[in-house]
């Protein structure tokens, strides 16, 4: 019985890993449709959400019925109920990257500001690193690949401050970009909030490892935005 409850734990890390895989292809894609004015694929991260949301729901019904096939010991409980959080999370940087997606369709011939662009195509980059690194100190158990990821994310604060800070002041000297501005407030501030859930996934995998519930967005000072 020990050995089917190996193999089925082994099986729901690799289907939780597949999916942090497939949430970093969307954010990619997603910011590369708002940047490159590409409202097919912004509708294809649209599209495929519903595969996302799948995942989240193929998980859950994997791991409560790994749950009821025997007694865990505390380790493997662990394991479970941090997949159980963390594709919660997944699913939730999953709907921030329709958002960008979404803002990509919404907004149409407006002003483009190639230094906003570049900005945000790099808080992309490092929240995409982020999550990769987060999936991999999962799989490797690594506890310091975490703290990795919690520095990173106050870059992402900082360059969503920082891009806030230059669009809102364009915006009053110019009228006109009003429209192009707000586009961009809101895609730097998804992204901003993707970075807080890819934290939050961390915070699970140092209760993974230590058992215990470690806060670390409380001590963030909140910048303001989309949940």
């Amino acid at each position: 019985m020990r050995g089917i409850f190996d193999n089925e734990l082994r099986r729901l890390l690799g289907k939780f890993t597949e999916m942090g895989i497939n949430v970093s292809e969307q954010i990619y894609r997603a910011t590369k449709s708002f940047i490159d004015h590409d409202r097919e694929m912004a509708q294809s991260v649209i599209d495929y959400d519903n595969n996302v949301n799948e995942e989240e729901i193929a998980l859950e019904d994997q791991a409560l019925k790994l749950m009821a096939l025997q007694q865990p010991v505390a380790a493997d409980f662990r394991q479970v109920i941090v997949v159980l959080k963390a594709s919660s999370e997944l699913e939730r940087i999953g709907d921030h990257a329709v958002g960008i997606a979404k803002e990509t369709i919404r907004i149409k011939g407006h002003h483009r500001d190639a230094k906003i662009e570049a900005e945000i195509a790099e808080m992309t980059n490092v929240v995409r690193t982020m999550l990769d690194v987060t999936m991999d100190a999962y799989v490797k158990r690594d506890s310091k690949l975490a703290d990795e990821v919690i520095k990173a994310n106050e870059q992402i604060d900082n360059s969503y401050k920082k891009i806030r800070n230059e669009v809102l002041s364009n915006m009053k000297t110019n009228p006109k970009l009003v429209t192009g501005g707000a586009g961009y407030l809101m895609v730097a501030n998804y992204i901003e909030r993707i970075g807080d859930h890819v934290t939050n996934v961390v915070e699970w995998i140092l209760y993974n490892q230590s058992g215990k519930i470690t806060e670390i967005n409380a001590d963030v000072a909140d910048v303001g935005g989309i949940d």
